[in-house]
């Protein structure tokens, strides 16, 4: 089942400061487990709120956030990179990446003009 995602983060992802690059890999935070931690803990919603926010049920949201949770801990504790990947998620709205400067930004769909609005290039990707 796909979650809405109001927005996609605003980072590809975040490196522990001061240590060195680790070979197990980095820890992938879903854009939908993302949403869970910016509306229960940064929004401050509960988890009523959220779920319909989010378009699914209570007990799912709440899992969604634990292993959010999970993830970070995770991250932290074992000195980690976090990046984030698209999971199962919709955009509430038509959002783009510029592969330049790396901005999201959303359009009206009535809007024609396919650039970057703060780099202006036109080297921009559908974020769906």
């Amino acid at each position: 089942m796909l979650r809405k995602v109001v927005a996609p983060p605003g980072f590809k992802g975040y490196r522990p400061f001061g240590s060195p690059e680790r070979e197990e890999g980095c820890v992938e935070l879903l854009y939908e487990e993302y949403e869970a931690l910016k509306l229960a803990d940064y929004e401050m919603m509960n988890h009523q709120e959220a779920s319909r926010l989010m378009g699914i049920s209570r007990p799912t949201f709440a899992r969604i956030y634990e292993s959010a949770r999970q993830k970070i801990a995770k991250a932290l504790v074992e000195t980690r990179e976090i990046r984030t990947v698209y999971g199962n998620a919709w955009m509430d709205g038509n959002w783009f990446l510029c592969v330049s400067c790396q901005a999201r930004f959303t359009m009206p769909v009535t809007v024609n003009e396919k650039a970057c609005p703060l780099c202006r290039s036109e080297r921009i990707e559908s974020v769906k």
